[in-house]
This record gives C-alpha cells, sequence and structure tokens, in this order.
C-alpha cells in the first residue's frame, strides 16, 4: 500500500536567493516621512519613491534637507520594461490638468534645496506628454524660486524634447538603464541606448547651461567592458552626471538578478567614471538616478552658474 506524502515532501514556490547584507536598509519612518505621504495623498501626487518601491525612501524622506522625485503623467506607463514596477497599460488616463499647480504647491510647502520631476512613458499623448511636463517644471519655479529642478524624462526628441527643455530644467536627466547588449532584453521594445544618447545630445545643443545626466543598472549580467563601453559612450554624448546602482528585482515576473555587484566592485566603477572626465559620479548597491549625495553636488553647481550669471 503506498505511503500518503507528508507536507513536508510537497514541492513548494523556488526559494528566492537572499540579498547580501550591504543591501538591507531599515524600514521607512518618522515624523517628516509621516508628513510628505500624508501631503502627496492631499495633493494626489505620485512619487517614483513609492510607486517604484525604491529601497531609499527612509533615507530621502527624513530630516530638514528632505528630498523628492515627483512622478507626473499619472501613475500608468505604456512601456513595458523588465526591470520597472510601475503599472503598464496600452492607453493611461489623461492627464490631471490641476497636476502642474499641485506640483508646484507641494515643492513650495515643502521648500526642498531640490527636486526631481519624472515620469511615465506616455506613447499614447500626441507630445508623448511634454507640454504637461514643462507646466510642472514652470510651476514649480513660481511657486519654489530657489529649488534647483532635475528633470528626469522619457526619450523625448526633435520637436517634443524642444517643448521641455523650453521651461530651463536646471539639470537634464534621462536614463540609458542598461548596457547597450541588454537594451532589447530589459527595456521595452520601442526604446535603445543609441535613441537615449540622441536624447540626452539634442538637450545639450537645445540647453548648453543645463547639466545633463543618465544612470545604468548593473547586476544584469553584464561585463566589464560592456560597462566601459557604456560610459565612454555616455561621456562622449556630453552627459556631466552618472549613477550606477544594483539592479534588485521588483516581483517574479521582472527580469532576474543575474549577480549581486559588491560594494568593492561600486568604488572600482566610480574610479573608472571620474577617469572618462564625468563631473560627479555615484556608484554603490542602493545608490539610483535620483540619489541624494549626487543632488546636493548637483544643487551646489547650479547655484553657482547661477551666480556667476547674476
Amino acid at each position: 500500500m503506498p505511503q500518503t506524502p507528508s507536507k513536508t515532501s510537497q514541492p513548494g514556490p523556488p526559494r528566492r536567493e537572499p540579498k547580501p547584507p550591504w543591501l538591507k536598509v531599515p524600514l521607512p519612518g518618522g515624523e517628516e516621512y509621516r508628513r510628505l505621504k500624508d501631503m502627496t495623498k492631499r495633493l494626489s501626487l505620485n512619487t517614483v519613491c513609492e510607486e517604484a518601491r525604491c529601497p531609499n525612501i527612509g533615507e530621502c524622506w527624513k530630516g530638514s534637507h528632505a528630498t523628492m522625485t515627483i512622478m507626473v503623467l499619472g501613475d500608468e506607463c505604456t512601456r513595458r520594461c523588465r526591470f520597472c514596477a510601475v503599472k503598464t497599460v496600452l492607453e493611461a488616463a489623461p492627464p490631471d490638468p490641476d497636476e502642474p499647480a499641485h506640483v508646484g504647491q507641494a515643492v513650495g510647502e515643502l521648500d526642498l534645496e531640490y527636486v526631481v520631476l519624472t515620469s511615465v512613458d506616455r506613447d499614447d499623448l500626441p507630445d508623448g506628454g511634454a507640454g504637461h511636463y514643462a507646466e510642472c517644471i514652470r510651476q514649480v519655479r513660481t511657486h519654489a524660486t530657489r529649488t534647483v529642478v532635475e528633470a528626469l524624462i522619457p526619450d523625448y526628441r526633435d520637436a517634443d524634447l524642444a517643448k521641455l527643455m523650453q521651461a530651463r530644467p536646471d539639470v537634464l536627466a534621462h536614463n540609458v538603464e542598461v548596457v547597450d547588449r541588454l537594451q532589447r532584453k530589459i527595456r521595452d521594445p520601442r526604446c535603445s541606448f543609441e535613441r537615449s544618447l540622441d536624447t540626452l545630445r539634442q538637450a545639450k545643443q537645445l540647453g548648453s547651461e543645463v547639466f545633463t545626466k543618465s544612470s545604468l543598472m548593473v547586476g544584469l549580467g553584464e561585463s566589464a567592458a560592456e560597462l566601459t563601453d557604456a560610459m565612454t559612450r555616455l561621456r562622449g554624448a556630453g552627459v556631466e552626471f552618472l549613477t550606477l546602482g544594483q539592479y534588485l528585482r521588483p516581483t517574479p515576473q521582472h527580469a532576474p538578478v543575474a549577480e549581486y555587484v559588491t560594494p568593492e566592485r561600486f568604488d572600482d566603477l566610480e574610479r573608472e567614471g571620474r577617469a572618462l572626465g564625468f563631473q560627479y559620479v555615484a556608484a554603490g548597491p542602493l545608490v539610483r538616478s535620483s540619489y541624494k549625495a549626487g543632488e546636493f553636488f548637483a544643487a551646489r553647481l547650479v547655484r553657482e552658474r547661477r551666480a556667476q550669471e547674476g
């Protein structure tokens, strides 16, 4: 008579590989964190800090020098990248006409030294949402005149990019995300390394006074030579600020982590980036495109440039 299998012999879900200790962060909390969370809810704002499950939210949303990345044009993206936790749809809800005023009001209330405005991709809109995005920047300028504004944009080009640049962000960021070979595997098919480089080149042509910035994720199977190639091409496109961070898988449906890169290797990448001529390189396991230390550095350069211009 066959024996009934015990519960312990039943196959279970695959075990997830534990993260190394250098990726562990404390849970967010505190008075400032709760204040920012309540404010974003009251003004119906979306933040990358929450939507993309950023591990640094506890660090960035605390103290007197809190920083925030506000996501405009809604919380639904029309692209399906295999690394991103933001929800995707074929056609998203129309942009909220009150959003630019709410964004300006929020930044004014917070009196932020530095704010990052980013957005989902809106391929369903005639201009990709560039006009709405630009109005959000203008409203920040109106309500928070001292705040340094970084625009972390989709791959706008030509007329759409010109429309965005007319709002004059202080820093124009666009992320290539991964090395060239991994573009089709990790990013939406409409993206490409060269298209992203074109966005960064054109931004510099449209506003030579604007600092440009990009970001790379590692731990997806890229080689050292491919990272060197990516950094060299970014520098060749005139990019001044660079961030490199560990890819962390948001859910089992997203691309798997190939490797947890050590802090020592990130130190090597930072030195390599500086040797290539970037003005600032932030590299580390928990570094993200919106990274507090990098924002302080960029803010200092922007204010120095403003002072020179009188």
